[in-house]
């Protein structure tokens, strides 16, 4: 389980997040805090292997607080979830560290699908050994499907990024049935996806030809797509 602490100075706020969380499969909810200092007591004691963390709090802002972790010697992984939607923020955000950054308000699917994407990069980290460029690519691109819009009920955040993978990998245009091999899934779920990610532009089909027969359907992953 991936342990969480929800961070928000808004008691009912922190609540309805922590109720998101624990929605989520794979993710527990350890704690909720509503201070930067009961925050930091709290990642002191126990385990914590993700924060959502809110930026305005009464002792001193979230900023800080990823700062004073980091002073501190603690590696834990946050998600800023936050009303701040400066530029300056965001920006001074990924430069301490945060994953991700999620502006509220937020309903359920986003969170859920940052911290699946989450999950999925976490997954990667832990088989560990050497990696070549296309691992460190996708380690890269693990949270892509955090930064898509909310899928369609039943779509999962991870597939979706092996299908991508799938894409980015090839040399060429594939088949549906190529890229369910690639991905390690089924024909059925790689043409489910492969439709979806056609219909936001992420993805291009061309039809190929032969001498008799239906054309076959060729997918790749479209220039104009997120990276």
């Amino acid at each position: 389980m991936i342990e969480v602490l929800v961070v928000d100075d808004d008691i009912r706020v922190a609540k309805v997040n922590a109720a998101y969380v624990s929605r989520v499969p794979g993710f527990r909810v350890t704690a909720q805090a509503h201070s930067a200092a009961e925050a930091l007591a709290t990642i002191e004691s126990r385990r914590v292997d993700l924060v959502l963390l809110d930026h305005y709090m009464p002792d001193r802002n979230g900023l800080t607080m990823v700062r004073e972790l980091r002073r501190l010697g603690h590696h834990t992984d946050v998600i800023m979830v936050t009303a701040a939607r400066d530029v300056a923020t965001v920006q001074e955000a990924m430069r301490h560290g945060a994953l991700q950054y999620l502006v509220k308000p937020f309903a359920y699917a986003g969170l859920r699908t940052k911290l699946e994407a989450y999950a999925a990069l976490r997954h990667t980290l832990e088989r560990g050994g050497e990696a070549e460029q296309g691992e460190v690519d996708r380690l890269f691109g693990a949270l892509w499907a955090a930064g898509e819009p909310d899928l369609p009920k039943g779509h999962s955040p991870t597939t979706a990024e092996l299908v991508r993978q799938a894409l980015r990998s090839a040399d060429g245009p594939l088949s549906a049935q190529e890229i369910a091999e690639s991905a390690g899934m089924s024909r059925q779920t790689a043409q489910r996806y492969l439709k979806l990610l056609e219909r936001t532009g992420r993805v291009r089909l061309t039809l190929r030809y032969g001498d008799t027969g239906r054309p076959e359907h060729r997918y790749t992953w479209s220039t104009g797509g997120q990276a």
